[in-house]
């Protein structure tokens, strides 16, 4: 079986609508002989090619035709083929928890690997080096969402009202995780305060 072969039955088990890189077949043959492979696919309409490197089998839909990933699942999965941890930014773990209706014009992440652009499609997104591991706990989850949000209000903007609400987007459980994270004092007496607060007026 030749490597395009293999690569055509290997990409057939494959979900569509999620996306993989490159070195899902590396097994299969030399680098560039996989490139030319997928390059011959994309043209044919069996994958199409989200980032450098980065494909999907798109999802079909009557209405729209092709629906592809959203821009944090590539980059989480260009993360992962990297080995580096992302977390998405505060700015837009707000808007996404319902504390603001901003949205960034540039997305933007925080990594754990070097700052660096990211063509997306016709969209530029930027990656920003952190050496603050704390703000990558939970990446990718309800609780590490909240994390972002809270850095990015910081100690002087994060209220009571504040805390409700992202309890109430992420949930009980999510929010007791988000407790469980190596977080500065200040965060952790402000979500403290909360939980007091609230079962206090449970009891009443």
């Amino acid at each position: 079986m030749s490597v395009a072969e293999a690569i055509r039955t290997d990409l057939r088990k494959l979900p569509r609508g999620k996306p993989f890189t490159t070195s899902r077949f590396a097994a299969h043959g030399p680098r560039g002989t996989v490139d030319r492979a997928l390059s011959r696919i994309v043209e044919e309409g069996g994958i199409e090619r989200l980032a450098r490197g980065v494909f999907v089998r798109p999802r079909r839909n009557r209405y729209v035709g092709s629906v592809v990933p959203g821009i944090a699942e590539i980059v989480r999965t260009i993360a992962r083929d990297n080995g580096e941890t992302v977390q998405i930014h505060g700015a837009e773990a707000l808007r996404r928890l319902g504390l603001s209706t901003q949205a960034p014009i540039v997305p933007v992440f925080h990594t754990s690997a070097s700052s660096r652009t990211i063509r997306i499609g016709n969209i530029t997104v930027r990656m920003i080096h952190t050496s603050n591991r704390r703000r990558l706990q939970f990446a990718g989850e309800p609780a590490g969402l909240a994390l972002a949000a809270l850095w990015y209000l910081g100690k002087d903007n994060t209220t009571p009202e504040a805390v409700a609400r992202i309890e109430a987007a992420i949930g009980l459980d999510a929010f007791a995780k988000l407790r469980s994270t190596d977080m500065p004092a200040w965060m952790s007496d402000v979500l403290g305060a909360h939980v007091l607060g609230t079962g206090a007026a449970a009891r009443g």
